[in-house]
């Protein structure tokens, strides 16, 4: 038996990137995943970015995400091979093809209208 399955929480780099190839459009999200560790009495960040790669209606939700969105996808781990130009070598990319996408935002308007509704009945 065999699984292969990703499972990122994060934040987006960049808004959404819609392309078309072939009549079959797709979304490209870059997705940032912290961590960290002590070392010498320091805590010590490391970054790591995640290019994503989502198709049909679910990469159509994900045309509407915007850079710094708090999200969690689910997918595979898939690696591609093409041609650079720049180099003249055979470069390896590793994707995350999404199957589920979370948005863990939380929603700023009903926050803020509940603080509104909280002064309303103080009296100064």
């Amino acid at each position: 038996m065999y699984s292969n399955k990703v499972t990122l929480i994060g934040f987006t780099g960049a808004d959404a990137e819609v392309r078309t190839n072939n009549d079959r459009s797709l979304t490209t999200l870059s997705l940032a995943t912290k961590s960290s560790y002590k070392k010498d009495g320091k805590y010590i960040e490391h970054t790591e970015w995640h290019r994503c790669v989502v198709f049909g209606k679910l990469g159509e939700f994900a045309a509407t995400l915007k850079k710094g969105a708090h999200i969690q996808v689910e997918g595979e781990l898939r690696s591609r091979k093409y041609d650079s130009t720049k180099t003249n070598t055979e470069v390896t990319i590793w994707e995350i093809r999404v199957n589920s996408i979370l948005k863990l935002d939380r929603a700023q308007k009903a926050a803020a209208e509940d603080e509104d509704e909280s002064t309303e009945g103080e009296v100064a």
